[in-house]
């Protein structure tokens, strides 16, 4: 067993050889149990529907903690490899991404989930409390802030569906040439169009990959309806992150206040839910 440092996750991970074969074994606190029973059968769903992922291989719990079992990746981190490739390749593999979130995106939430647009209000309120009493600013917070409060209305009527929860660059790999799924430590329920919150990682990086993904997942041009109640979803993410970094010490917050100074250029200081990012002009 040899001990998995990188991460955010709380979990103790570790890379497992058992009969010849690699695994990556995750232990999680005792407390976590129905929340872990539930994903590794959501993770059975998402590999059952044909997305390559780490797949959940066996399932466990003792008094020490709960103990998932995964298949190991042997291959190498998407955002090390995407540099390396060119503009069309960079698209196509984004292509993929959004292939695999439809896929994910049919498998239902719960029925005793509360209505998304009283969920995510609460949740925007809690946001903003954080926030104000963090204790830091970042510049052009106000607009931000502004266009969350004009926007709310957007969250009427929004269905909701499994999410992979952090579904970004970071949590992808390539093995044998083939794109994999991985981390899905942060799953959740809530709105499909929320879970492009994690894009702005993937599009600084690729605003080719980014592309491609939104083109593939709405089969062609995204609705100005998305590109809108995505702009509140990153503005939410935005305020969050600062309260969140603190904890990890001023390199994290100074990435979190960059980023927050990216989300206001791409968006133009909020005067246009159309980030920069998005190539309307790319063909392939």
């Amino acid at each position: 067993m040899t001990p998995i440092t990188k991460g955010w996750s709380k979990d103790k991970k570790f890379k497992v050889t058992r009969d010849g074969k690699d695994f990556l074994l995750r232990i999680s606190s005792a407390d976590r149990y129905e929340h872990r029973k539930l994903l590794f059968g959501l993770m059975q769903q998402v590999a059952e529907l044909g997305v390559p992922i780490c797949d959940a291989v066996k399932f466990s719990h003792d008094k020490d903690g709960v103990h998932m079992l995964q298949r190991w990746i042997d291959g190498e981190d998407l955002e090390d490899v995407l540099p390396t490739l060119s503009e069309t390749e960079q698209y196509a593999l984004g292509v993929k991404t959004g292939e695999y979130l439809q896929k994910m995106h049919t498998i239902p939430a719960p029925e005793t989930r509360k209505d998304w647009e009283a969920q995510f209000n609460a949740k925007i309120d809690w946001i903003l409390a954080q926030y104000g009493d963090c204790g830091l600013r970042f510049d052009g917070d106000e607009l931000v802030m502004a266009y969350i409060e004009e926007n709310r209305g957007l969250l009427k009527n929004r269905p909701q569906c499994f999410q992979h929860g952090d579904y970004h660059i970071g949590n992808m790999m390539m093995e044998n040439g083939e794109l994999v799924i991985i981390d899905f430590d942060r799953y959740s329920f809530g709105d499909p169009w929320q879970e492009f919150n994690r894009t702005v990682w993937s599009a600084k990086a690729s605003p080719h990959f980014a592309t491609g993904q939104l083109r593939e997942y709405f089969e062609g041009e995204p609705p100005m309806d998305f590109f809108r109640l995505l702009a509140l979803y990153i503005c939410g993410n935005a305020l969050a992150a600062i309260p969140w970094a603190i904890p990890f010490g001023q390199a994290d917050v100074d990435v979190m206040i960059n980023q927050s100074q990216d989300v206001l250029a791409w968006y133009n200081n909020m005067k246009n839910p159309v980030p920069t990012w998005y190539l309307r002009e790319f063909c392939v």
